[in-house]
């Protein structure tokens, strides 16, 4: 599979996530409440993975899953750090998606199974590909 077949590929992904994790926000109400709660932190690591896996099309999923990880992380991280200019970018629609609102404990575990799903889809998916 070419370069750009690969990033095809993971534009493809990238976008489904993100479509995905935008509805366990819209429709959070008709989904079991677990999946409405964690859903979208799980997904906003998974399109993260995709991505990176966009601009660093030869590295492999390990090494994505653990940036994706990484920079979910410091992002929830920075979300302890309150001043008002950081706050009036977190106030915004895509400020909040992006930065998120609040430090929570529970979005790291979220993350690391988000980048979970990213290498297992991204092993099955272009290995797949590359077999064929």
């Amino acid at each position: 599979m070419t370069v750009t077949q690969l990033r095809g590929r993971c534009a493809a992904l990238l976008v489904v996530s993100v479509g995905m994790g935008l509805g366990t926000r819209r429709f959070g109400d008709a989904m079991p409440e677990v999946l409405a709660r964690y859903g979208g932190d799980v997904l906003w690591t998974v399109a993260l993975f995709w991505m990176l896996a966009l601009l660093w099309p030869k590295a492999g999923p390990w090494r994505l899953g653990l940036a994706a990880f990484g920079v979910s992380a410091l992002v929830e991280l920075s979300q302890l750090y309150r001043a008002p200019w950081i706050d009036s970018v977190r106030d915004t629609g895509i400020g909040a998606l992006l930065l998120g609102q609040g430090f929570i404990w529970s979005d790291l575990a979220c993350y690391a199974v988000g980048a979970g799903v990213g290498v297992v889809v991204a092993g099955i998916v272009l290995t797949e590909a590359t077999t064929r």
